[in-house]
């Protein structure tokens, strides 16, 4: 993970034991999505996606004292390699951010690259470090199972 400037991107990695496929497509589906957001001490998300660019995608993670909505548009969308999007949420200090997520094939599976633009308080940042860690995590879980099987 890379440390903190206001102009430098949060960088956050992990090497995931699936296909990028069927990691691509658990940042698109909605149902995926909501899912593997749901890490850390959200107890239960809910999500709507439009995978084309220019479509937009809403997920709303509810933890013990709150609901946090997040939103964004597709930017980009080349599967199975890169993904691309406008993020928002409370915790970018109200401004529109950039995340892009590259899938690189890797002989252990694929490292998946978080770069996440724009965040540009210590504390948008450090709550989004914590956040896409825990949230890989998550992603590597589902991903693993689902590349076993497909029903998972």
């Amino acid at each position: 993970m890379t440390q903190f400037t206001p102009t430098s991107p949060l960088i956050v990695k992990r090497v995931i034991a699936a296909p990028a496929e069927v990691i691509f497509d658990a940042w698109t589906d909605a149902d995926s999505f909501a899912t593997w957001m749901t890490a850390g001490p959200v107890t239960h998300a809910e999500a709507s996606t439009d995978p084309r660019v220019g479509g937009e995608f809403t997920v709303m993670v509810h933890t013990p004292s709150q609901s946090l909505p997040h939103r964004g548009t597709y930017l980009v969308i080349d599967r199975p390699r890169r993904l691309s999007f406008t993020w928002w949420s409370p915790n970018t200090d109200g401004r529109e951010t950039t995340v892009t997520v590259d899938f690189t094939e890797v002989d252990a599976g694929t490292e998946v690259a978080v770069t996440h633009e724009g965040l540009q308080t210590r504390r948008a940042w450090d709550a989004h470090s914590g956040g896409w860690v825990v949230c890989l995590e998550a992603l590597d879980q589902l991903a693993v199972a689902r590349s076993v099987s497909p029903r998972a």
